[in-house]
């Protein structure tokens, strides 16, 4: 048992030591610009140019349609424009500016769910997320596709003062989950983290997330992937209205003296035993 834990330590030290911060920072961007993808591939028949780009020591999965003109997954960004609406502000931080450095990634779940690996099985001490200006301006102000959160105007007559209208008191949320896998793609386990909750009984509590916030991972423990996956309330017969975006910044790998602790007191008790 001692050579197996001794081994297990082994195994830690090489895959966990190694692991760096990716804050997209080791990206080269233009100032004002993003990278969406390749755009080589024509998407007809989901037949996507699949393509990865690397910071730190994660690898961050993105799809391209050459075709289109369209992509999901994850991109990469320095835009701050936190006023202009739309889709065509769809790279811009909410927050006007990268949560470190410059950069910073954008996850769209545009037929795919947006994915990080990492380069060997690695413990996250956390990662910080924002609103892109495209999700939380839809949802402040609400669309031609999309509803004002806290707001519903059920019989279509431009107020919201009708029976069944809900004049800022509609429960809204967007909500994204982070879930972990490990080498053999078994679950490790999610993290809820709302972008946006209207949910409570005074509206003055009511928010759309417009800072960075740090969301804490470690309850995932040694994870080979995340994925990410983004809900809503204001939903209809295509799916989700809220545009599916969110921006990430700086994911933090626990030191690997953490998980050595951890091995360290698994070794003590099978000596006692």
């Amino acid at each position: 048992m001692k050579s197996l834990v001794s081994l297990m330590i082994v195994l830690v030290v090489a895959g966990v030591a190694g692991a760096s911060v990716a804050n997209f920072d080791d990206l080269s961007l233009a100032t004002n610009s993003y990278w969406s993808g390749n755009y080589t591939v024509d998407g007809t028949g989901g037949n996507y140019d699949t393509a990865y780009f690397n910071s730190g020591s994660a690898a961050f999965e993105n799809h391209s349609d050459g075709d289109w003109a369209s992509w999901g997954g994850f991109a990469y960004s320095n835009k701050i424009d936190t006023t202009t609406v739309g889709s065509g502000n769809q790279y811009s931080t909410y927050a006007g500016q990268a949560q470190s450095g410059n950069n910073f990634a954008v996850g769209y779940q545009g037929g795919y769910n947006p994915t990080t690996v990492f380069d060997a099985p690695t413990q996250i001490s956390g990662l910080s997320v924002t609103n892109t200006t495209y999700a939380a301006l839809d949802m402040l102000n609400g669309s031609g596709f999309s509803s004002k959160f806290g707001y519903r105007d059920n019989n279509g007559d431009g107020d919201y003062d009708d029976v069944g209208d809900y004049n800022g008191d509609y429960e809204d949320w967007f909500l994204l989950t982070i879930e972990g896998f490990d080498a053999s793609s078994s679950s490790m386990g999610t993290v809820d983290f709302y972008l946006a909750d209207y949910r409570f009984a005074d509206n003055g509590q009511d928010y759309i997330v417009d800072t960075w916030e740090s969301v804490d991972l470690s309850s995932l423990g040694v994870v080979k992937t995340l994925e990410f996956t983004l809900t809503s309330s204001d939903v209809g017969g295509f799916g989700i209205n809220t545009p599916t975006y969110f921006a990430m910044d700086t994911i933090v790998p626990e030191p690997a003296t953490m998980l050595l602790l951890g091995l360290g007191g698994l070794l003590l008790r099978r000596r006692k035993a």
